[in-house]
């Protein structure tokens, strides 16, 4: 959950799709980081690769802005 991911430099505007995600649906080794956490908030590319899990929805949104990203809700 705290490994740094390169988000490149495209141009343009980059949406990003933030969602929740179960961390019983998650492989143990991110269940054991996800501090007693039952939802945890992953942010996806538009080709759906998965780009970063963490603790909450508003700090998945200062994420993807902090890296020049658009994000969206996807429920």
């Amino acid at each position: 959950m705290n490994e740094p991911f390169d988000f490149g430099a495209e141009q343009g505007p980059r949406i990003v799709y933030v969602r929740p995600v179960k961390v019983a649906d998650l492989p143990s080794e991110v269940q054991e980081q996800a501090d007693g956490r039952e939802v945890i908030w992953a942010v996806h590319g538009a080709d759906g690769e998965q780009l970063a899990l963490v603790a909450d929805r508003g700090l998945a949104f200062y994420l993807a802005r902090q890296n020049d990203l658009s994000p969206v809700s996807m429920h």
